[in-house]
């Protein structure tokens, strides 16, 4: 399961990123997905948070639906302490680290492993928090780097920025190699942004405003996830056999876009979602305040006049968490939607 991290509440509060290992005290037409059961109740509710904190939201949840992770800002006289909001199922675990500016966790998977960027010294860092520890991860020579996608087996796919030419590299960090990275044959300008349990990586490639879209198999093969008379492409997110972006068509209009990555073949969605962030291995899409399948979507529950939503990610048993905004900005949870 991955999701995209463009529409942060938190934006602008990214993390002054730790030293290289820091402990911390104490988180054409495809098959339509499976719609919920009909006798399912589509609920919204409050996730725990420290309540001297001014603002607080989910930002991923892992397939399993059991670890969450988010953000949270606590406002202080002096300076204000940006934390990691860690949940293993209601149970809440505040993480911060001394001289740290932010978080901004990017995905979490199945056993509970964090990834996500943030800044040090005015330079961008990449880091993995486990079992109570922050790593940085590292980086090849003269290349910036940010993560953007965890799998089960714990490899970590990102994008890297030669500080010499301006260009994109893709990049992943593997499991079974601690402490390395790995450049990706792929296409120039490529930027990963999701990888799937058996390794297959999606992403786009491109110059601004003239993207490709791209899927890379375990072996290495590499080939284009396109619509027909479609335009510039965006990948935003991949689960199981599903990845999904957007695409610019000739009419001016991007379409809503979910592709089977079996066979290639797309299943065009609501165009009434009009943020994209994530999707589930069941091919359930979710983005701004709608859940999508196929041509249909619902509102979730929880927002109305003044009242702002934002589901971030979901979990392959269906369960979603984001944010609600009520004047003040609460992390919640929505489940049978």
């Amino acid at each position: 399961m991955t999701h995209t991290a463009r529409h942060r509440m938190l934006a602008g509060t990214a993390a002054g990123l730790l030293a290289a290992s820091l402990g911390v005290a104490l988180s054409s037409t495809a098959t339509a997905a499976p719609r919920p059961a009909a006798t399912s109740a589509c609920t919204i509710s409050t996730l725990p948070y420290p309540a001297d904190t001014y603002r607080a939201e989910a930002n991923a949840i892992d397939p399993s639906g059991r670890f969450v992770a988010g953000t949270a800002l606590r406002v202080g006289e002096n300076d204000n302490q940006y934390l990691m909001l860690l949940w293993d199922g209601q149970r809440l675990t505040e993480v911060e680290a001394p001289g740290v500016s932010g978080f901004d966790p990017a995905d979490i998977n199945e056993s509970g492993i964090v990834i996500g960027n943030g800044w040090e010294n005015g330079s961008p860092r990449a880091w993995r928090y486990r079992d109570g520890r922050f790593v940085q991860l590292p980086s090849p020579p003269s290349v910036d780097v940010s993560v953007t996608a965890i799998n089960k087996a714990g490899d970590i796919v990102g994008v890297g920025s030669d500080n010499a030419s301006g260009e994109y590299v893709a990049l992943r960090w593997p499991a079974d190699r601690p402490g390395t990275v790995e450049v990706l044959d792929a296409p120039v300008n490529a930027r990963p942004s999701g990888i799937t349990p058996n390794g297959t990586i999606v992403g786009s490639a491109g110059e601004f405003a003239n993207w490709t879209g791209w899927v890379r198999r375990p072996n290495g093969r590499i080939k284009p996830l396109a619509v027909p008379g479609g335009g510039s492409t965006e990948v935003y997110a991949a689960a199981g056999h599903w990845a999904v972006g957007r695409v610019s068509m000739v009419d001016a209009q991007a379409d809503i876009v979910r592709w089977d990555l079996q066979d290639g073949s797309y299943t065009t969605l609501d165009q009434q979602v009009g943020l994209l962030d994530d999707v589930n291995a069941k091919g359930v899409v979710v983005g701004g305040d709608r859940v999508a399948r196929g041509a249909t979507s619902r509102v979730l529950p929880g927002g109305g006049e003044r009242v702002g939503l934002g589901a971030r990610s979901i979990a392959d048993t269906g369960a979603i968490v984001g944010f609600r905004n009520d004047d003040r900005v609460t992390p919640v949870r929505w489940t049978g939607c």
